[in-house]
């Protein structure tokens, strides 16, 4: 495998259409970044659940995903499902994100997802931060979206299995769903380690990258 190292991370924005989204796709590489830079700043934006039961178990799980950052996390309200009907609100809640934050990483969904509310907050994402790196995450779902991938964070096997024991800890009102289980994130994990030479991994979809190979 290549290996691209980004520099220290000093700043992150981790966005999620729904509460879940963002630790589902990306718990493990936050649990990475988190533990190597104490302090680390994590701007996170979540378009729905805001009120409800749903966003008391993003409050909790993002602090646990994100062990010693400097967390600050966003709850709206839009309507689960009905991203299109709403984008202008969607729109300006990833604006208002971007003025107040200028991050070092980007983690969104990736702009092929079949599901249309993380496919269209991927595409806002990309425009909004259009001058920094974007890693587009991916999310087991019904649909079979997955696909080929071009970036990997390896993880160990303890945060493997500690993503999946946060995951069903701290979102009770996910378990009855037939794919949210050990079993399919393990799996996922662990074939995407295959795929980058490692025991476990979570990929990413970039969608632009700019090198700095002679700096």
């Amino acid at each position: 495998m290549i290996g691209l190292g980004t520099g220290p991370l000093h700043r992150i924005v981790a966005v999620g259409a729904h509460c879940d989204d963002i630790a589902i796709g990306a718990g493990g590489t936050l649990l990475t970044l988190c533990r190597a830079r104490s302090g680390i700043r994590v701007d996170a934006l979540v378009l729905t659940g805001g009120g409800s039961e749903r966003e008391q178990e993003e409050q909790a799980a993002l602090a646990a995903f994100c062990p010693g950052a400097d967390l600050r996390l966003t709850v709206h309200k839009l309507p689960d499902g009905r991203f299109p009907a709403h984008w202008e609100e969607a729109k300006s809640a990833v604006e208002e994100l971007r003025e107040r934050t200028d991050p070092d990483l980007v983690l969104a969904p990736r702009t092929d997802d079949a599901h249309q509310d993380h496919r269209g907050l991927a595409q806002l994402m990309t425009t909004a931060f259009r001058d920094h790196l974007v890693l587009g995450y991916e999310i087991v779902k019904w649909d079979g979206d997955l696909g080929r991938m071009a970036a990997y964070q390896p993880l160990s096997a303890g945060t493997a299995e500690e993503k999946v024991r946060l995951l069903q800890e701290h979102y009770p009102s996910q378990r009855h769903r037939p794919w949210y289980d050990r079993e399919a994130f393990l799996g996922l994990a662990r074939i995407r380690g295959i795929e980058c030479h490692a025991r476990y991994a979570e990929a990413f979809a970039v969608t632009k990258l700019t090198l700095n190979l002679g700096g």
